[in-house]
């Protein structure tokens, strides 16, 4: 026995691996699912691109050209799928992952003996934290690398056009695409941070996610009501469409920076507020 009670070479750090918790994740339905279906939906929409009515009502708003230039070239199909999965199903996606993680485990009964082994507290949300952002990182590349390819199989490789910039050449539209990814995948970290938490408080998974995913809805209402005027500014969903800016001329930034940094101080304070609870809190399932 060591000085501190614990038995010959048990190494705190050892235990759980990345690895090991990746392949149980990986072999779980709802992770085959998830991932699935984010290389179905972009043929879903393509498929439906096919059927051609004659109607050119391409919709209203200020995204509007996204759907009439969708078929203009890869880029763009691509650029139209991460508009149409942004506002809800990449929220669901990365919730899933995250809500998911260890209310799943107090619910099967399993948590106890993975704290058991034993785990460290700090050690066993760190890693699972990890593998539910890696498998939420995977499904945004995953969306947008599927669209890409069959995009450009369908379309062909063609400058990315919008209504809200010059046209953009091939290898400068695709740089955009990757920073409008980048931009999504921080502001997504709110969602992750949100849903982690509430997988730490309670047991019950579908909680867990559908909280994650109400909250972010109820949000996004509030983001609407003018009359709240500059408290909106403060809501993690204010700066959720700014990746537009990216697709001016010249690049729009502002936006941007403060989109990043509301998304990182709200992650952090949520990720913060779920290591303290679940270090205190008396594990019995």
């Amino acid at each position: 026995m060591a000085a501190s009670g614990a038995g010959a070479g048990y190494r705190p750090s050892r235990t759980l691996p990345f690895a090991a918790e990746f392949r149980r994740q990986a072999s779980r339905r709802r992770t085959q699912l998830a991932l699935g279906f984010m290389v179905l939906l972009p043929l879903i929409i393509l498929i439906a691109f096919q059927f051609d009515t004659g109607d050119d009502d391409s919709g209203r708003g200020e995204f509007g050209s996204l759907v009439s230039f969708a078929t203009s070239g890869g880029l763009n199909f691509t650029l139209f799928t991460i508009f149409v999965s942004a506002s809800f199903l990449l929220v669901v996606v990365v919730a899933l992952f995250c809500g998911d993680t260890v209310a799943s485990e107090a619910s099967w009964g399993s948590l106890r003996y993975l704290l058991a082994i034993p785990v460290p507290r700090a050690r066993l949300l760190t890693i699972k934290l990890l593998v539910a952002l890696t498998y939420s990182g995977l499904a945004l590349v995953l969306l947008a690398g599927t669209a890409l390819l069959i995009g450009t199989l369908r379309y062909g490789w063609s400058p990315l056009r919008s209504t809200v910039a010059a046209q953009l050449e091939p290898g400068e539209g695709l740089l955009r695409l990757l920073a409008v990814l980048g931009y999504l995948a921080v502001v997504l970290l709110v969602v992750a941070g949100l849903a982690f938490l509430l997988s730490v408080i309670t047991d019950a998974a579908l909680g867990a996610v559908g909280g994650a995913v109400l909250l972010w809805i109820l949000s996004s209402i509030l983001d609407q009501i003018t009359a709240l005027g500059a408290i909106r500014s403060f809501l993690p969903t204010h700066y959720s469409t700014a990746w537009l800016g990216l697709l001016s001329t010249p690049v729009q930034t502002d936006d941007i920076v403060r989109g990043a940094v509301s998304a990182i101080c709200y992650a952090t304070a949520f990720w913060g507020l779920a290591f303290w609870r679940f270090t205190r809190k008396d594990v019995v399932s």
